[in-house]
C-alpha cells in the first residue's frame, strides 16, 4: 500500500508541480480560511478574506470586537455567512479566553492534544481541525476531504469502512509522518479533483488513468 500511495503522489506531483498551499500571509489567516472554505469555492473565500483585510479585521482582537452582523457582511462572499461568522466568533472568543489569543501557545500542544482542543470549539469539525493543524500549526496529519475520498475510491484504495477516520488512517499508517509530504499530497488531491477527477471525470486528461478502475470501464 505504501508503494501504491507514493506512486499516486509522484504522478500527481510530476503532472501538476508543487501547489504552494495554503495561500495565506499568516497562520491565523489560514485558520480563518479553513473556516470560510467550508462548502465554498476558494475564489469566494479570497474575496471574504480581502474584505476582512480591508477593514483591518484579520486578527483575534479585531474579530472579537467586531459586531457579528458586520462580520457576516464581510464574509458574505463565502456563503453561509451568518453561520460562518458565528463559527469565527466562536473560535476567536475561545482562543482569547483559553490561550489569551496566543496561537503559539496553542500550537505548542502535541498533535493529539491540539486536535482534541480544536474539536472542542463549536463549528470546528474534523476536516477544519486537521486543515488548521497541517497548514497553520504544521503538524503531520493528513486532511481528508471530498476530493480525497472520490479519488481514492476510484483508484480502488478506499478502506472498507467509509469514515473520515478510516480514510485518514490509510495515509497515516502507510506513509511516514511528514508534514511537507502531507501538505503537498492533499493539495494535489484538491487540484486533481477540481480539474480532472470531477463528479463527471475527465479521464482522457488524467495522469492516474492507468491506475484507475473507473477509466477501464468501457
Amino acid at each position: 500500500m505504501t508503494g501504491r500511495l507514493l506512486d499516486v503522489y509522484h504522478r500527481l506531483l510530476k503532472h501538476y508541480g508543487p501547489q504552494h498551499w495554503w495561500p495565506a500571509d499568516s497562520p491565523f489567516e489560514v485558520i480563518i480560511g479553513a473556516i470560510l472554505t467550508q462548502s465554498a469555492a476558494w475564489s469566494n473565500v479570497e474575496k471574504a478574506i480581502n474584505n476582512l483585510k480591508s477593514k483591518e479585521a484579520l486578527s483575534v482582537a479585531a474579530l472579537r470586537r467586531l459586531p457579528a452582523d458586520e462580520l457576516a457582511r464581510l464574509v458574505y462572499p463565502s456563503g453561509y455567512y451568518n453561520a460562518k461568522a458565528a463559527k469565527i466568533k466562536s473560535f476567536v472568543d475561545w482562543l482569547g479566553e483559553q490561550y489569551d489569543g496566543d496561537l503559539d501557545s496553542l500550537f505548542r500542544l502535541d498533535t493529539p492534544a491540539l486536535r482534541r482542543e480544536l474539536l472542542s470549539v463549536s463549528g470546528v469539525g474534523e476536516e477544519t481541525a486537521d486543515s488548521i493543524m497541517l497548514y497553520a500549526a504544521r503538524k503531520p496529519i493528513f486532511v481528508i476531504d471530498a476530493y480525497t475520498r472520490r479519488i481514492v475510491g476510484r483508484l480502488g484504495l478506499a478502506p472498507q469502512v467509509d469514515s473520515y477516520a478510516a480514510f485518514q488512517e490509510l495515509f497515516m499508517r502507510h506513509l511516514l509522518p511528514d508534514e511537507a509530504l502531507f501538505n503537498e499530497y492533499h493539495a494535489l488531491f484538491v487540484r486533481h479533483g477540481k480539474d480532472v477527477c470531477q463528479k463527471s471525470p475527465r479521464c482522457q486528461q488524467c495522469c492516474l488513468a492507468s491506475l484507475c478502475s473507473l477509466h477501464r470501464v468501457p
